[in-house]
């Protein structure tokens, strides 16, 4: 039976929302420092606060998923954020602005839930679509919470932007309550069983394989958006916070035409994608790097770029979910540690690199990841041999996955 439309649009919106929870400070630090009397040097603590929560989030928070009841896991999580953006909200000092994002991070690992509760909700032969669409909520989040942010700011300041989150966390806490289904679970697995068989998931060729391939996708992803408003905000454009905000559209715009990429997946394409979209990835970077001179190309390269993340994210996610049909919630938590990790070496890397290299070092310095991303999916063909999706259930159902790196 297939997934509703309803229902898919209601998953995808609690990613969108719950990610955006992590990324609505980047456009307003200057105004949360000015207000709390950060000094500049400190900012970057208002954004690793919510990443530090996030991390602590998948590896504890997320195996739930493969042994209670996901529709109460998933509103119960939605309301727990919603605390912590209402103590962000009226934080009176930057101790309780943290504590509050933390908070906060560490519940939007409900994304991670969600993703694999929508992989279990749907037949075989449509899940790719429905993680299509659902992973492309939470581009959707991360790109527009820059959006959001910037306006609702604009107009009431910046505390405004975690009311206006908490109260639809707290929305969409109800809706998954009344419009998606119980997942009842046999409950005859403890929850040390639980992290032990996620921990046994860091010595399967083919999770290791995937979750590097998704470390250096979004290495390169990071180094773009961590680093991109950098030259823009030079000479000789010198654009504004705003303006340099709407090159998110653009990155929406790739994100969105991806959708396809479930269909892919759903035709036993996911692996042969995988390869010519981080070839794409890489040649992105070519018409990206000349933001010195034209932002006609930039806006190209974000397109490109945010479509080949976007394909391989889904194909990424198809894959493993198909594999480990029983850990959903394990495997997907334990794939985005390696997302969470390359986005944060990105971040990090592309700032050094622009101020020793300028952003034509910052362009290799993405490129380079996208080809790491190509070489690790290249020898992961030639090291293993094909097999199919059902095969990998087989092994699964097993419970013997020695062998599961084979659908690589």
């Amino acid at each position: 039976m297939g997934l509703p439309f309803t229902r898919r649009v209601l998953l995808a919106t609690v990613c969108g929302v719950a990610v955006a929870t992590i990324y609505v400070a980047q456009p307003v630090l200057a105004e949360i420092g000015s207000d709390l009397a950060v000094p500049e040097a400190d900012l970057g603590w208002v954004v690793a606060a919510g990443q530090v929560g996030y991390l602590i989030g998948l590896a504890l928070l997320v195996p739930l998923g493969d042994m209670l009841d996901r529709r109460k896991l998933i509103s119960g999580h939605l309301l727990l954020a919603a605390v912590g953006m209402l103590v962000a909200a009226t934080a009176p000092s930057p101790v309780l602005l943290l504590v509050g994002l933390a908070v906060s991070g560490l519940f939007a690992v409900v994304v991670q839930t969600t993703v694999a509760f929508a992989a279990d909700l749907s037949s075989p032969s449509e899940r790719g679509r429905t993680l299509g669409v659902v992973t492309s909520g939470v581009v959707i989040g991360i790109l527009g919470a820059r959006v959001l942010a910037g306006a609702l700011a604009a107009v009431w300041g910046w505390r405004s932007i975690y009311l206006v989150l908490a109260v639809l966390l707290v929305a969409l806490s109800v809706g998954v309550l009344e419009i998606l289904p119980a997942d009842r679970r046999g409950g005859d697995t403890s929850y040390g069983e639980v992290v032990a068989s996620f921990v046994h998931l860091f010595r399967v060729p083919l999770f290791i394989t995937r979750g590097l391939i998704g470390f250096f996708l979004f290495a390169s992803f990071g180094t773009l958006w961590s680093g991109l408003a950098l030259p823009l905000a030079a000479e000789p454009w010198r654009l504004s916070p705003a303006q340099i905000g709407l090159f998110g559209i653009a990155g929406l715009a790739g994100a969105l035409g991806a959708a396809r990429a479930g269909r892919w997946a759903d035709a036993g394409k996911a692996n042969l994608v995988t390869g010519g979209a981080l070839a794409l990835l890489a040649a992105s970077w070519s018409a990206s790097g000349q933001a010195t001179w034209s932002l006609w190309l930039v806006a190209v390269g974000v397109i490109l770029l945010d479509f080949a993340v976007q394909v391989v994210h889904v194909s990424n996610q198809s894959l493993l979910t198909a594999a480990f049909p029983h850990r959903t919630s394990s495997v997907v938590g334990g794939y985005m540690i390696f997302y969470s990790l390359g986005s944060a070496v990105g971040a990090t890397a592309t700032t050094t690199m622009f101020a020793t290299a300028g952003w034509a070092g910052s362009a290799v310095l993405g490129t380079a990841f996208a080809l790491c991303g190509f070489l690790v999916w290249a020898l992961g063909r030639r090291a293993v041999p094909a097999q199919t999706p059902g095969d990998a259930l087989a092994v699964d159902e097993s419970r013997d996955v020695s062998g599961v790196g084979k659908d690589s």
